[in-house]
């Protein structure tokens, strides 16, 4: 029987409009009171989970970070496993001879190295390759409702060692560009270092973190010592950053239609596409086969 459910957010809960659509507000309330525990298992930080939380009446456990952060109901942090700034640094050293944006995602804030100027034409960038059109005019996005909301919660620094100073905890460094054997060739190569996880949660990106800190492994410790098991659980993704849950032996492992191929082929089941409620779905088909 499940009596856990954690949902990606990115591609998954979220429709392309990066919001939670009524239809599954709707099937999560009834999931919930049916006595299901719901949670969250995101490549976000905990301020980026709200943002998309904060019109719902949603109340969840979180799992933040790609791992890195886990919060309880009350919003109170449980565990946090950062990246130690030495390592950081080491990560720094190794993109400096490609030519690629890297951002240090902190529990607070998305720090950048370099001058003001750069900072801001690195956010171009990030909000060309994600969020706008491609041939949209640096103007028309430095007026866009995206450039606002990363603008404020970026903050720059002018090395590494910076970010001691700064006493938060580097979660996630998140590198992107627009040449993507490129950036799979640093997802190989940082990925010969054992003390990192590296995964991408689109084709642009790459993500790297501790090792300990991926969203199956963390799942597990996290449902385990609020006394669940493992086929109490059904986990729900898209993306790369979320195969090492879609992978597990968890109850239900389930991908969306827009899934990429490696996720659809770990998973057990498949449900419909973010933007067709296909969280609301697998929730409905658990109900229904559970008689709630």
């Amino acid at each position: 029987m499940i009596k856990v459910i954690a949902s990606d957010m990115d591609g998954t809960l979220l429709g392309d409009d990066h919001k939670i659509a009524p239809e599954t507000q709707v099937a999560i309330k009834r999931a919930c009171d049916a006595g299901i525990r719901f949670m969250v298992a995101t490549g976000r930080n905990f301020r980026g989970a709200m943002d998309a939380l904060k019109d719902t009446d949603i109340t969840c456990d979180y799992i933040l970070s790609s791992g890195a952060e886990v919060r309880n109901p009350q919003r109170e942090v449980v565990k946090r496993t950062p990246i130690p700034i030495d390592l950081c640094e080491e990560v720094y050293e190794e993109l400096k001879e490609y030519p690629v944006s890297v951002i240090f995602f902190t529990d607070r804030y998305d720090y950048r190295l370099g001058t003001k100027k750069e900072i801001e034409e690195g956010i171009i960038r990030q909000i060309r390759l994600f969020h706008m059109d491609k041939n949209d005019s640096d103007e028309k996005i430095r007026n866009s409702a995206q450039f606002l909301q990363i603008a404020g919660n970026t903050r720059g620094i002018s090395d590494i060692r910076s970010l001691e100073e700064c006493e938060t905890p580097v979660y996630k460094i998140f590198i992107f560009a627009g040449d993507v054997d490129m950036l799979q060739e640093i997802g190989e190569k940082l990925g010969q270092n054992p003390e990192l996880a590296v995964a991408s949660s689109f084709i642009l990106n790459q993500e790297v973190t501790e090792v300990r800190a991926q969203k199956g492994p963390v799942l597990k410790e996290y449902i385990e010592s609020l006394g669940y098991t493992m086929d109490e659980v059904m986990v729900l993704g898209d993306s790369l950053n979320d195969y090492s849950m879609i992978s597990m032996d968890f109850g239900a492992t389930v991908a969306m239609e827009n899934a990429v191929p490696e996720i659809k082929r770990a998973a057990k089941y498949i449900t419909k596409s973010n933007n067709e409620f296909g969280v609301a779905y697998a929730i409905d088909q658990v109900l229904e086969r559970q008689g709630k």
